[in-house]
């Protein structure tokens, strides 16, 4: 098995220090593609069912589908299929209010790949298509949210390492229809781009954390910077309320960690916010005049 992995699901047990394992299939594992931390989503639980993506050994997209607690999974391999020996190109699944699924997969700087369920709660799918059909062609690192209306987000990076912009596309739920929410939310300039993560809170609040990197070095990542939006990301404010004048820049960001280049500061932070809205932020680089990159929280 060392070309392949035994996708499980880890299942927490309510009040327990305890977990279940459940086999669902075959999958990828000759890199990060299937466990990246930047996958948003690889399961995903609403109304009583819970739906999984991965790529198979081949790099077929699969979807699977259980009741909650059930040990009984259906399992599809669409037709469908990733650039898996690049581990950018990560599936990225979520279900909308109405409990179709959306699935978008097997990015980096490409055109993009985004396809919805047939039926609610279904596995068969639609052919490609299109979500604007504008700033679709260098799509990386899609993300969705879905908000307490059922509307979705999808977040994306138009652009390349080092130049590129961050986009948002909300889904409407009602007009089942795509529309662009923010033609470009995080501005790189043409010299820098942002690597973020995200969270919707309990109120419904949304909170981005990035830092900036330079070019396509890794090395030139810098700074910690963050932003919220109250209204399903129409505005934007700083952690003191202050809001921003859209597309947010490097010159306009809320600086949190002050973080100088070729500090070890990894890409993607990770994110979460409590029950009071109170944003976390995971991440790790090395601090001045040590010699070896912390975690920070």
């Amino acid at each position: 098995m060392n070309k392949i992995i035994l996708i499980i699901i880890l299942v927490l047990v309510a009040n327990a220090a305890a977990f279940s394992q459940t086999p669902i299939g075959l999958g990828w594992a000759k890199n990060a593609v299937n466990t990246a931390v930047f996958r948003k989503n690889s399961v995903v639980s609403f109304k009583g069912f819970q739906f999984v993506s991965y790529y198979d050994s081949v790099g077929f997209v699969v979807l699977a589908k259980r009741k909650i607690n059930s040990q009984q999974w259906e399992v599809k391999r669409t037709n469908y299929k990733g650039n898996v020996k690049d581990a950018h190109n990560i599936i990225s699944l979520m279900v909308d209010g109405d409990g179709y699924l959306h699935l978008s997969w097997d990015h980096h700087a490409n055109a993009l790949h985004y396809c919805k369920s047939i039926e609610p709660f279904g596995l068969e799918l639609t052919p490609e298509i299109p979500m604007t059909g504008t700033k679709e062609t260098k799509v990386t690192y899609p993300e969705f949210y879905r908000l307490a209306t059922g509307d979705l987000l999808f977040f994306y990076r138009d652009g390349g390492s080092g130049n590129g912009n961050m986009i948002i596309n909300k889904y409407n739920l009602k007009a089942k229809a795509w529309l662009r929410l923010q033609d470009i939310l995080i501005d790189g300039e043409g010299k820098r781009n942002a690597y973020w993560q995200a969270c919707v809170d309990a109120k419904g609040g949304i909170h981005i954390s990035w830092v900036w990197r330079e070019s396509g070095d890794v090395a030139s990542n810098h700074d910690m910077c963050y932003a919220a939006s109250d209204d399903g990301g129409i505005t934007w404010h700083k952690s003191n309320g202050e809001l921003y004048k859209l597309p947010i820049t490097q010159a306009t960001a809320e600086i949190v960690v002050s973080i100088p280049q070729k500090s070890e500061l990894i890409n993607q932070t990770s994110m979460t916010a409590d029950e009071d809205g109170k944003p976390y932020i995971a991440t790790y680089w090395k601090p001045t005049g040590t010699l070896v990159p912390q975690y920070q929280l």
